[in-house]
């Protein structure tokens, strides 16, 4: 699986994180879940909990999926 790349964050004062993917407003954490995100994000890999955290990642049964005869077109 590729690594996930191109996330940035942002914190605007102490209430709320912007995450962005290549330049492009992904979603904004606001109180406890920015908090939360913070701490997480300087734990561990950051592009990771950044996909994660946006939703943008990949589980590893797309290719399998692709190829599934109801997707096939």
């Amino acid at each position: 699986m590729p690594r996930p790349h191109g996330f940035r964050y942002a914190q605007q004062g102490d209430a709320s994180v912007t995450i962005t993917h290549h330049g492009r407003p992904a979603t904004t954490l606001r109180g406890a879940r920015a908090q939360k995100f913070l701490a997480e994000v300087t734990a561990g890999d950051e592009q990771l909990v950044m996909a994660r955290w946006t939703g943008a990642y990949k589980f590893g049964n797309e290719r399998a999926a692709r190829n599934h005869p109801r997707n096939r077109g």
